[in-house]
């Protein structure tokens, strides 16, 4: 009788290095063994020759619930399990729902149990009348980390937090150790570029990107870092699109604070006057896609080890929302859920930067990040058995005929992707089969940070 319920073989990407021939035995839904050479026997075993087993990659950024009736946990995981994702971290600003207290926390774990395939966690913010009052007990009900915003979309659902607010909050939060989150646009600056860009007249795919030039992102991220500095709390940056920011992270890293930043998959694939031009409303994001220079040299900062997670950001608006001809109307955010682990890998491979770095900004980072390490992160004895298999299968992604995301347009339709996603594991059991969800709703847990935790002084 075998001791392992499961054994794969084939190039283990570990964040450290790269083993080839190596094996991942499972057994009770957790890594038990890793080696080198002939795998051992398993009930379940399979010689994968040359793919890739990565862990299971944990989406730090995924709005599942921003629409109502459209995506909602039952799509976003789905999309997730198809995507080598076992793990998606869901945003509080859900329409008709601001996750700010630990009522609205219970509701939605409560929601998303019933239909999750893949695991989750969820982020929690504030109502700016509340002030810091239920910061507490959302860490109580096991929020991973914080959302906030230095630009207000909507001053219910998106709403703007004052640079005042903002320090109060982030007083509030630093005794837990857990991080605060921020979306970094200046909302001073914005407002101004943006009435600047409406008196052009200029109303085509320009539009976005001259409304929220780079000036609008590091004026936020200067006052984030600020913040995060005279207050001890780990103060992180969400999606910075421009090289500038991640030289700011690592400059207040430099001088012994927490900063970090984000990367989004599509900030690391498409281009403004290529993809923008011609996607238009589809590929309006915020901050907005940057050229193909800035591109460059926002992966010149992952080999750099100055990016701290790579996300998606992902929403899948209905497609109504993304085709308007005036560029400023169009919803802001594109999905991305299935597609962000084998666009990494394409990126990687084409520039020379190891897949050791897949491991890190998508796996180990994400889950040491929101403190859910203990069980989430790495192909390491003891953790969950979260892992994602890769074959050399060159295919051009098309969301429609995947039939595993809600909506049947990406922005990443018509991309030759030279690896394809062949296999998820989530805790031991598989959840996708190269083709097929295999996980039913209700698959996925609610993953949170211990419950016992070292309450930390304010500047230590």
């Amino acid at each position: 009788m075998s001791d392992f319920d499961l054994a794969l073989s084939g190039t283990v990407v570990l964040p450290s290095r790269v083993v080839d021939r190596g094996f991942v035995a499972v057994r009770d839904g957790q890594i038990a063994l890793l080696g080198v050479g002939e795998p051992p026997a398993a009930r379940e075993r399979h010689l994968l020759g040359r793919a890739l087993i990565l862990p299971g990659a944990i989406d730090a950024q995924v709005h599942s619930l921003s629409q109502k009736n459209q995506e909602d946990f039952i799509w976003s995981t789905r999309a997730a399990a198809a995507g080598g994702v076992t793990t998606i971290v869901d945003m509080p600003y859900d329409e008709g729902d601001l996750v700010c207290s630990a009522d609205a926390v219970r509701r939605k774990v409560a929601h998303a149990s019933s239909q999750a395939r893949v695991d989750f966690a969820l982020h929690g913010t504030v109502d700016p009348a509340e002030g810091a009052a239920r910061i507490a007990e959302q860490i109580d009900a096991g929020v991973v980390s914080f959302k906030f915003s230095t630009f207000g979309t909507d001053p219910k659902r998106f709403p703007r937090i004052s640079p005042h607010l903002l320090f109060e909050l982030f007083a509030a939060i630093a005794p837990s150790d857990l991080a605060s989150g921020v979306h970094n646009e200046n909302h001073e600056a914005v407002d101004a570029y943006l009435a600047a860009v409406k008196a052009s007249g200029i109303t085509d795919w320009r539009a976005h990107g001259l409304s929220r030039p780079p000036i609008t992102e590091i004026l936020a991220m200067a006052e984030i870092y600020e913040t995060g500095a005279a207050t001890g709390c780990r103060a992180h940056v969400v999606h910075c699109s421009v090289g500038r920011g991640y030289e700011l992270a690592a400059r207040y890293r430099s001088e012994g604070h927490a900063a970090t930043a984000e990367c989004c998959i599509h900030y690391l694939t498409l281009d403004e006057e290529n993809d923008v031009a011609r996607l238009g409303g589809k590929a309006k994001i915020n901050p907005p896609i940057r050229p193909r220079a800035e591109v460059e040299t926002l992966w010149r900062h992952v080999a750099a080890g100055n990016v701290t997670l790579v996300s998606t950001d992902h929403v899948s608006w209905s497609e109504d929302r993304k085709t308007d001809p005036d560029m400023l109307k169009n919803a802001s955010g594109v999905p991305g859920l299935e597609a962000m682990v084998p666009l990494f890998v394409k990126g990687a491979l084409e520039r020379g930067i190891p897949l050791t770095w897949a491991a890190r900004l998508m796996a180990e980072n994400p889950a040491r990040h929101f403190r859910i390490d203990h069980v989430k992160g790495a192909l390491t004895v003891g953790r969950d058995a979260d892992i994602t298999v890769m074959t050399p299968e060159p295919y051009t992604y098309d969301a429609a005929a995947s039939g595993h995301t809600i909506v049947g347009w990406s922005p990443y339709n018509g991309i030759r992707l030279p690896w394809r996603v062949a296999a998820t594991w989530l805790r031991g059991s598989q959840v996708f089969d190269g083709k097929r969800v295999l996980a039913e709703p209700g698959t996925g847990r609610f993953v949170r940070p211990p419950l016992s935790r070292p309450l930390r002084e304010v500047g230590t």
